[in-house]
């Protein structure tokens, strides 16, 4: 079943990891997706040449989403070409680990920006368009260590928490309008963001999760497209947790 058929889903860091988990998954549904990316513009290009059954349905757009005039501008077009937008993903996330004492002012800045700015700048022009059809899906891609906080992540777990800050209050804003706003909450993920993590680490983030492995990108796909379906629609202000049991 095409249970997304028409509805147009914009999705941030939609090329790789999560994001590519969540694009694959509404196109498969019938969706139509305008993908945006920051700055891997290989990776794009890779995915797109992947995805060309998808060609009429996928759409993928550059913008740095920390930069308001540039979101506003991206929204622009988005409105030329689509006319509405039914669902928003802020998936689009960076980490920049380092205790805080030592964190380079820059770093602090850069992960707000992206994660939490970018977040906000992507969140106000969707509103706009769905308030006009009196219907929206808003979901943001936070994670555990918004309420865990774990060592050397003061910037990460900081823009994550204030991701569902920003849930709770735009859900209430937005409930009469027939807008929803939830947060999926992933854990530790096999993707390219655990990289550059060494081995032992990984393997002592392993043992703190109760199932003992990290979760699949397809995963989280599946808990976002429930809320953004129509099985969720009495489902607003709240976080769903696919971490394994942290």
């Amino acid at each position: 079943m095409n249970i997304f058929s028409k509805q147009k889903v914009i999705v941030t860091g939609a090329t790789r990891g999560i994001g590519r988990a969540i694009t694959s998954a509404f196109l498969d549904q019938g969706a139509e997706v305008i993908g945006i990316y920051g700055g891997n513009k290989e990776a794009a290009l890779s995915f797109q040449k992947e995805k060309q059954n998808f060609k009429d349905s996928l759409h993928i757009y550059q913008c740095d989403i920390s930069r308001h005039n540039a979101v506003e501008n991206l929204y622009n077009n988005i409105e030329e070409k689509f006319d509405h937008i039914d669902i928003l993903i802020n998936n689009a996330g960076i980490r920049k680990d380092k205790v805080l004492a030592m964190m380079p002012v820059n770093e602090w800045q850069q992960v707000i920006d992206v994660n939490l700015t970018g977040s906000y700048n992507m969140s106000k022009f969707a509103v706009r368009l769905m308030m006009k059809h009196k219907f929206g899906r808003i979901i943001f891609i936070t994670s555990p260590m918004a309420r865990l906080g774990f060592a050397g992540q003061a910037n990460y777990s900081a823009s994550k928490a204030g991701q569902i800050g920003m849930m709770h209050s735009l859900a209430k804003e937005t409930a009469k309008r027939g807008i929803t706003v939830n947060c999926v909450s992933p854990g530790f993920i096999a993707t390219e963001l655990l990289d550059d993590l060494p081995e032992t680490q990984l393997k002592e983030y392993k043992k703190l999760v109760p199932m003992r492995r990290f979760g699949r990108p397809e995963e989280v796909a599946d808990a976002v497209l429930f809320l953004a379906g129509p099985k969720a629609e009495y489902i607003t202000d709240t976080v769903l947790e696919v971490d394994g049991g942290l």
